[in-house]
């Protein structure tokens, strides 16, 4: 796995507009955001989704169709075309920036046909035990992408090459029910929840059949060929036979000649079973800190009742730095989402702050974080909700700014306060200004700490404080911040 120090964005989130318009702002947006000082892009899945032009990209139709195709009422994806996404790959790496691709590799979508195979009905809750015998089923397990017409790949898929489905037309008012298929048995080394949490949605591709695991390999070598993207974000992991991966990114990284960065979304709030993935995989991927994301979240739902000295507990960026890709929100996390667990606004700028200015990590900015957004969804009462999601541009290119030019060298904690925790970044030969980060969840805050610069003038980069601070003989200095505020003091 390449290991990076840069800074990533994830350019979308769930409510981007659907105008086609994405790949071509994010071509030209290349010069910016490198500029701003992002290193990569991770972007949302290129191919035709079974919504056509609705589809986020996560209800997987054809890996193969990047927006080239009349498939599902659309030629584009909700992004764009297949050109403009090229383009737009090779705007970035022109511009010194990686791409990570979106890779949805758990399930499809919206079959070309029906097929009539018998299966066994399990409770969606419950996969351990059927709740009927054999029974046959009529679902939409024939994918033969027509308007491709086999331009990249002949595969078609069958009923055999999955293990479950979810519809049954013969009982089409059911969404209760999944369907063992005959002959099959659930994924192994998958999430344990709900007994067995192979199956998640759609047609659930079979990855103990050869032909699968041939063609999903097959189509990642042609991916990197066709758009030469840097890495892959894998979705849905926990759903997918854990020793799969390893395998497949080694026959990627020998036929492209080069290592590539591979994150992976488990989306669980347990340190230990990130910790035994990582594993379980060699070490060959990185995972997104979920349990880092959830501590954000609850500090940020607590009005200054929350334990500072505790905000990195039970964290990747704690155990397992370098293989962790640290976030503050996501398309999912964010209001209205399946896992909904928004980070209050007041405290995204601390967040932030402790994924881009640590040394542990390699953090990933939120798109509607950085330039906001605005949209309208139901709820999950039902209730239909506008939502407005504020920018943090302002404050989040001083962060980047500070990331670029003092997060550098030995790092000293100063979590020892139950609002208030710092830290400071002493330079390194290369980067020789120092740098003092000072947070409060609660009232203003003061500390006493060490930068190693002696008789030395720093001020606050957020200009939240306007007042310079003075460092002593000894290199130590008091800094301070406002109330449920971050300052970032550099050496001037």
């Amino acid at each position: 796995m390449a290991k990076i120090n840069g800074t990533m964005m994830q350019y979308f989130h769930w409510y981007t507009p659907n105008d086609g318009n994405l790949w071509s702002k994010v071509e030209v947006s290349a010069p910016e955001l490198a500029q701003a000082g992002f290193t990569a892009l991770w972007l949302p899945p290129a191919y035709k989704g079974f919504a056509g032009a609705n589809d986020v990209g996560y209800g997987v139709y054809d890996l193969f169709d990047l927006g080239e195709f009349d498939q599902k009422d659309s030629v584009r994806t909700k992004y764009g075309t297949r050109q403009q996404y090229l383009d737009a790959v090779k705007s970035l790496q022109k511009h010194g920036l990686q791409v990570y691709a979106d890779a949805v590799l758990n399930h499809k979508m919206g079959g070309d046909r029906t097929e009539t195979p018998k299966a066994t009905p399990f409770s969606q809750d419950d996969r351990l035990n059927p709740k009927g015998g054999l029974q046959e089923i009529k679902t939409y397990s024939y994918y033969d992408f027509p308007g491709r017409k086999g331009k990249y790949s002949n595969f078609e898929w069958h009923w055999w090459h999955f293990d479950a489905v979810d519809y049954n037309e013969y009982n089409p008012g059911d969404r209760s029910t999944i369907y063992l298929l005959e002959g099959k048995k659930f994924d192994d080394y998958v999430a344990l929840e709900k007994g067995n949490f192979a199956y998640l949605m759609g047609s659930d591709l079979d990855f103990q059949n050869d032909w699968v695991r041939g063609e999903i390999t097959y189509w990642g070598k042609w991916y990197l060929d066709t758009t030469k993207v840097d890495g892959f974000r894998l979705d849905a992991i926990k759903h997918i036979s854990s020793w799969f991966f390893p395998e497949w990114i080694d026959e990627l990284e020998r036929h492209v000649g080069k290592d590539l960065f591979i994150v992976g979304e488990y989306w669980y709030n347990d340190i230990n079973t990130l910790l035994w993935y990582v594993d379980k995989v060699g070490g060959k991927m990185s995972v997104f800190d979920v349990p880092l994301h959830y501590n954000f979240h609850q500090a940020s739902k607590s009005g200054g009742n929350y334990d500072m000295r505790r905000i990195l507990d039970g964290t990747m960026m704690q155990k397992r730095p370098t293989h962790a890709v640290t976030f503050v929100e996501n398309h999912d996390s964010q209001p209205l989402q399946a896992l909904e667990s928004v980070v209050e606004p007041w405290f995204k700028p601390l967040a932030y702050a402790i994924i881009l200015l640590r040394e542990e990590g390699y953090p990933c900015v939120f798109h509607a974080d950085y330039y906001g957004a605005e949209y309208e969804d139901k709820g999950r009462d039902g209730n239909r909700y506008k939502i407005f999601m504020p920018s943090h541009r302002w404050i989040l290119d001083k962060l980047l700014y500070a990331r670029q030019h003092y997060a550098y060298g030995p790092q000293y904690n100063y979590f020892d306060h139950w609002n208030t925790i710092g830290w400071t970044r002493l330079g390194d030969e290369d980067h020789p200004k120092a740098m003092a980060v000072i947070m409060s969840d609660g009232a203003e805050g003061n500390k006493w700490m060490e930068v190693g610069k002696p008789n030395t003038k720093f001020i606050d980069l957020t200009e939240h404080i306007k007042e310079p601070v003075y460092t002593n003989d000894s290199g130590w200095a008091e800094f301070r911040c406002l109330g449920g505020s971050v300052s970032v003091w550099v050496q001037e």
